[in-house]
């Protein structure tokens, strides 16, 4: 019942504050004709915030390569692997853990019917535009790049070279778009 009482008392006095307003601050909802909406551009796309932690004390997965990070023959973090070439070697990135974070990372579909100023061929295909946050906080991020023989350090004939190890800590400013590119059919 008490909370009843309360709810009946905010709606009155909103509804009291909505008739004190003048009148011309409350704004009418009107359609659009199609001339005028034909002048109006929207921004389509996805807004990112966040924190995105990785296997900062290591992993799930457990087995002859990976472990906790407390296992000194272990490997701790995560792993993504890109194969190049069909009949390539891998890129890694190993050992991947830490923390970031982000505000305004845009994600959308960018047209591209032009051919880079030139440069290129007439693409005329839609692509993926990331918008690149103005400041990435990192706290605590390292991973090894390397060259690896599989994309599973479980696979047969496993082999793999680290090329450097990266720590990062602190802030980032990446400015600008990055376009993906589709390859393929879908």
């Amino acid at each position: 019942m008490r909370d009843f009482q309360l709810i009946f008392r905010v709606t009155c006095l909103g509804l009291i504050c909505f008739s004190l307003m003048p009148f011309n601050a409350r704004a009418e909802m009107a359609p659009l004709a199609d001339e005028a909406l034909s002048d109006i551009s929207g921004r389509g796309g996805i807004y990112l915030s966040g924190d995105v932690s990785i296997n900062e004390v290591g992993g799930p997965v457990q087995n002859q390569y990976f472990g906790r990070c407390d296992e000194q023959d272990k490997k701790c973090g995560a792993r993504f692997a890109y194969r190049l070439k069909e009949d390539g070697g891998w890129l890694v990135l190993d050992e991947l853990r830490g923390k970031f974070s982000f505000e305004g990372l845009t994600l959308r579909l960018r047209s591209i019917d032009s051919g880079f100023g030139g440069d290129g061929e007439q693409f005329n295909r839609d692509v993926i535009e990331v918008g690149l946050p103005n400041i990435v906080r990192f706290n605590d991020v390292r991973f090894k790049m390397a060259a690896s023989s599989t994309a599973r350090p479980i696979d047969p004939g496993f082999r793999q070279t680290d090329i450097f190890a990266i720590e990062m800590q602190g802030d980032v400013i990446m400015r600008g778009n990055l376009l993906v590119f589709p390859d393929g059919t879908p």
